[in-house]
């Protein structure tokens, strides 16, 4: 067998390589699929939804066309009610079109943005917090009054 026939293992190309255990020969199976990490995140589930309407609702428009220009070019008396039904269907095309970003920029809104370290929100969240820790704190030492104090001159049990 010449090296062209084998392939990258040593073994001839088309045969599965083997494995010996205890002497004995076992063949190695190849795997036909093997699974990968996704690339990108899956789409939330209502964003998922009226995305899917949308394209299910794009390409019954599109049909919807073909069959207005082929009626038109036919001269059959369908061919006016098919055209005014096909302006129609991209009006409700596009409003589809346009759920789906709107239902995309809702869910980032209610469920927050992504956590990167430079999300400017994620920077003002962390300055809202120290601003109103501060202001907790200035709160606690200008009351003066806490347990420490009540303890010290026996009034802990007048709350």
């Amino acid at each position: 067998m010449s090296t062209q026939e084998r392939g990258s293992a040593g073994a001839p190309v088309g045969t599965a390589r083997t494995d010996t255990v205890d002497g004995a020969r076992i063949p190695r199976q190849r795997q036909l699929w093997v699974e990968e990490p996704a690339k990108r995140r899956r789409m939330p589930d209502a964003v998922r939804t009226a995305a899917v309407r949308a394209v299910l609702i794009m390409s019954l428009t599109i049909i919807q066309a073909v069959v207005a220009f082929l009626c038109t070019l036919a001269g059959s008396w369908l061919a006016f009610p098919m055209v005014l039904s096909s302006v129609a269907s991209t009006v409700v095309a596009t409003w589809a079109v346009l759920d789906v970003w709107v239902t995309r920029q809702v869910w980032n809104q209610r469920h927050g943005v992504v956590s990167e370290p430079s999300s400017t929100a994620r920077q003002m969240r962390r300055e809202r917090r120290r601003a109103q820790r501060a202001a907790r704190a200035a709160e606690r030492s200008d009351a003066g009054g806490g347990i420490r104090d009540r303890r010290s001159t026996g009034d802990l049990s007048r709350a």
